[in-house]
């Protein structure tokens, strides 16, 4: 019987590293598919269901000329996966766009509709990834984009887009561009994007880093902490491009660890695991990971295993 086995539902994968060859239990890709369009006079209301692709939706408003996604271009996966580690990049998070998330309880059968105040959305966490890995699965989420928009350019690599007259295409198409170079495409290089979060430390800590590398990236963050590079503190260690088995640290994005060739999962937990142990004694900063670890049959807390 189905039931007996656990189950695994997934979007595209590329968030996840399986750390077994063989997978015991039953994987559901979620393929459910379709939007829908509300518009208001102040704002849009967008539902779309899980299944659907992020990037197309991001390319589907602004054909529209629905602006507010633009930062967001070019993240792979489902929209079904935007909330579990509250998407970001460039200045942006989904939580800004979130209005709700409809989830489907597998033992009940129930659907429940979680207001963005109740995922206790957090630099790349929510309750999805807090909660039980199995008994639901998140089948449509709710954006809204308000028609009074602004250009979002609070990172780094934006500052010189002049808001006046930079428009939601232009910055979409930028975008594409920066991800495009520094990202590798999985289809051809097995990765998951950036391995680490960037970490968040304190004043003080980032005091101590600046005074020997005046030239460090940092960007302040909420109550006095400040959010620095993972991929910079990795760089700095002399990892950039660093070989362990088939498994290797990224020679463009050092956040990134890819495939070679036909590196198994441990092997990358291990160069990971590395990682770890090169930044925490250089830097005295713990590296979190932003890829979901499963093992045979389930999710496994990274941090029990990587540090």
């Amino acid at each position: 019987m189905a039931h007996q086995y656990p189950i695994l539902f997934l979007g595209s994968g590329s968030n996840v590293l399986f750390l077994e060859k063989y997978y015991q239990g039953i994987v559901i890709l979620n393929r459910i598919r379709g939007f829908k369009i509300n518009e208001n006079i102040s704002s849009w209301s967008i539902h779309v269901c899980a299944g659907e692709i992020w990037n197309d939706i991001v390319t589907m408003c602004l054909k529209k000329n629905i602006p507010g996604l633009e930062n967001l271009a070019l993240i792979p996966g489902y929209a079904g996966s935007a909330p579990i580690q509250n998407i970001g990049a460039y200045g942006m998070e989904f939580c800004q766009v979130c209005e709700y998330v409809d989830i489907l309880l597998l033992e009940t059968g129930e659907k429940i509709r979680l207001d963005v105040n109740d995922c206790n959305f957090g630099y790349r966490s929510s309750i999805f990834k807090t909660t039980c890995f199995y008994n639901y699965v998140i089948v449509a989420i709710g954006l809204k984009l308000n028609k009074k928009w602004t250009a979002c350019l609070n990172y780094s690599t934006l500052y010189h887009l002049r808001k006046k007259s930079i428009t939601p295409t232009q910055i979409y198409k930028i975008i594409y561009f920066l991800r495009r170079i520094k990202i590798p495409n999985p289809i051809y290089i097995g990765n998951a994007g950036s391995f680490f979060k960037n970490p968040i430390i304190s004043n003080r800590q980032t005091k101590k880093i600046l005074n020997i590398h005046p030239n460090a990236p940092y960007f302040n963050h909420a109550n006095d902490t400040v959010k620095f590079s993972a991929g910079w503190l990795i760089d700095a260690c002399g990892l950039k491009g660093y070989h362990l088995g088939a498994a290797a640290v990224h020679d463009k994005q050092a956040a990134i660890i890819i495939n070679t060739g036909y590196a198994t999962g441990c092997e990358i937990l291990n160069l990971a695991r590395y990682i770890f142990f090169k930044v925490k004694k250089k830097f005295f900063i713990l590296l979190e990971s932003e890829v979901q670890l499963i093992s045979k049959t389930k999710k496994i807390d990274s941090s029990k295993i990587i540090s």
